[in-house]
């Protein structure tokens, strides 16, 4: 019996990253950036320390934006109307993604930098 639940609340859980792919443009756009930097890391061969903080990142963004989608989608049940509160519930939520968006491209930056400058400043002796 406990088998059941635990693979019925896999199938909402998957059901809700579902949900926020088709519905949600900036889980799209987060997406695809995952895809790129995990190509990036694949290419560059980026150690395993750097993976780990790669996909941790990575997963914290997506978790984040799905919390927002989830908060945005209770203040609608909750309220038709503009109400300030609704709006702060909001946009503290979208903050949270944003905060750590940043920060992800800080850590992407961290890590990547030092490999395209050897990509690129051999590229350049290679043309010469």
């Amino acid at each position: 019996m406990r088998w059941k639940r635990f693979v019925a609340s896999v199938w909402y859980a998957l059901n809700g990253i579902r949900l926020a792919v088709c519905y949600e443009r900036n889980m799209r756009i987060h997406l695809v950036a995952a895809i790129i930097v995990i190509v990036a890391a694949a290419v560059f061969r980026v150690s395993k320390m750097e993976w780990l903080v790669l996909l941790i990142t990575i997963g914290i963004v997506i978790s984040l934006e799905i919390v927002n989608s989830a908060i945005e989608r209770t203040v609608d049940l909750v309220t038709d109307e503009y109400r300030p509160l609704a709006k702060e519930a909001k946009d503290l939520a979208a903050g949270a993604v944003l905060v750590f968006a940043f920060l992800s491209i800080i850590i992407g930056i961290s890590i990547f930098f030092p490999y395209l400058h050897v990509f690129f400043k051999n590229s350049l002796h290679f043309h010469k």
